[in-house]
C-alpha cells in the first residue's frame, strides 16, 4: 500500500507543480529533495535517539549538498540525488538504526523519490525546465553572471541633407 501512495503522491505533487507553474523555478525540485532528506532527522528526534540523529544529519548533509550543487550547476544532479535517496531507502535500516522511522516509510519514500526523479527527468528532456542556469558555464564564477543585457536598436542619425 505504501508503494502506491508514494507513486500517487509523487505524481500529484509533480503534476500540480507543473499545472500551477511552481516547477518553472529551478529551485523547486532541489528544495523538494532537501525536504525529503530532512524527514529522517525528524524521525530520529521523534524516536529520541541522539546516535540516530547524528547519523541522519550526515546523510541529510550529503543530500543537501547534492541538491545545492545540482541547483547551481545542473538539475540532472538533482535527478541523480532523488534516485540515490530512493535507493538509500532500501538499505537505510541496515545503515542507521532509527527507532522513529515508521515501518511503512522506507517503501513510501523509495517510490516517491524514484517517481519524482523520473518526473523531473521528463521535464528536463522536454525542455520544460532548464537543466542549467542561463548564461552560466562551470568555468564562469557566480559573481560574473548577471542579468541578460537588453539589446536596443541603434539610434538613427539624421543626415544634414534630411533637414
Amino acid at each position: 500500500m505504501e508503494y502506491w501512495v508514494g507513486v500517487v503522491l509523487a505524481l500529484a505533487v509533480g503534476l500540480s507543480a507543473t499545472f500551477i507553474g511552481l516547477d518553472r523555478d529551478r529551485a523547486f525540485y532541489p528544495t523538494v529533495m532537501i525536504v525529503i532528506a530532512s524527514y529522517y532527522g525528524l524521525f530520529a528526534v521523534m524516536g529520541g535517539s541522539n546516535r540516530a540523529l547524528i547519523g541522519e544529519c550526515v546523510i541529510i548533509a550529503v543530500f543537501f549538498g547534492l541538491s545545492a550543487f545540482g541547483f547551481k550547476r545542473n538539475l540532472w544532479i538533482v535527478v541523480g540525488a532523488l534516485s540515490a535517496h530512493g535507493l538509500f531507502d532500501l538499505i537505510h535500516g541496515r545503515v542507521i538504526s532509527d527507532p522513529g522511522v515508521p515501518v511503512w516509510w522506507p517503501g513510501f519514500c523509495l517510490t516517491y523519490d524514484i517517481v519524482a526523479a523520473a518526473y523531473l527527468a521528463c521535464l528536463l528532456t522536454r525542455s520544460r525546465v532548464a537543466p542549467t542556469r542561463m548564461g552560466y558555464t562551470p568555468a564562469t564564477p557566480d559573481h560574473e553572471v548577471g542579468p541578460p543585457r537588453i539589446l536596443r536598436p541603434p539610434r538613427m542619425r539624421r543626415h544634414v541633407s534630411d533637414r
